[in-house]
């Protein structure tokens, strides 16, 4: 599990396909967040969870399989590209963002950057199927940031991004178009589901049934 800060932007030098999966080979800077890395240790590379497989000095290495590839930009990876580097959380940690997951929901593009006195204000189009898992002044990660919603419309959110956030993550090199990894807050995902859960059943008849209201506690 992680929580959305950043530690380090790493940069990939290599990006080799296996089968139907790809081996990402990663430098990092920070020394200090990243040299006891140890292999099976989860790291957070642009929101996706991976497994390091291998190390080296101021380097490692993940398999990132198929369907992580599919749900995510990792398989547009090319070397050069900048990613966003988090290691998993420890108990003894603070939780300076909000519970990250490293799952990614799927891919949102961005649909404008605006300059607010310094800060910006940047709108991502999603797929609308995942409407009930957000909430304004809520919390979602795009590519491994953790960030507070500012709005919310149908298939479409906005965040504001503090100078200091811009600057140390990924989100400098955003542009209208570009596509980022989104994972949307999994208390949201638990509330959406034990309230469709509790809904009850879709019958022609649109009524609540005798069996609804003993499943439910009241009968």
């Amino acid at each position: 599990m992680f929580t959305g800060i950043v530690k380090d932007i790493g940069t990939v030098e290599s990006a080799a396909r296996q089968g139907s999966g790809m081996r990402l080979k990663v430098r990092y800077t920070s020394q200090a967040e990243f040299g006891d890395l140890c292999i099976d240790e989860s790291v957070s590379i642009g929101g996706a969870c991976q497994t390091v497989v291998a190390t080296g000095p101021g380097w490692f290495e993940v398999d990132t399989v198929a369907e992580t590839l599919k749900k995510t930009t990792l398989g547009s990876f090319r070397p050069g590209a900048k990613v966003n580097l988090e290691r998993a959380v420890r108990p003894m940690d603070r939780l300076g963002g909000h519970f990250v997951l490293g799952h990614v929901d799927g891919v949102g593009r961005v649909s404008r950057i605006e300059e607010v006195g310094g800060s910006r204000m940047i709108s991502v189009a999603f797929d609308s199927r995942f409407d009930a898992w957000i909430v304004s002044a809520g919390s979602i990660a795009i590519d491994g940031v953790s960030l507070t919603v500012a709005s919310v419309e149908p298939g479409e959110f906005t965040v504001a991004i503090i100078p200091y956030t811009f600057a140390n993550t990924t989100i400098t090199g955003l542009a209208a178009g570009s596509e980022v990894n989104l994972e949307f807050d999994i208390l949201g995902k638990y509330v959406a589901r034990q309230h469709s859960a509790a809904a009850p059943p879709s019958q022609e008849s649109s009524r609540i049934t005798e069996s609804w209201l003993s499943g439910q506690g009241f009968a």
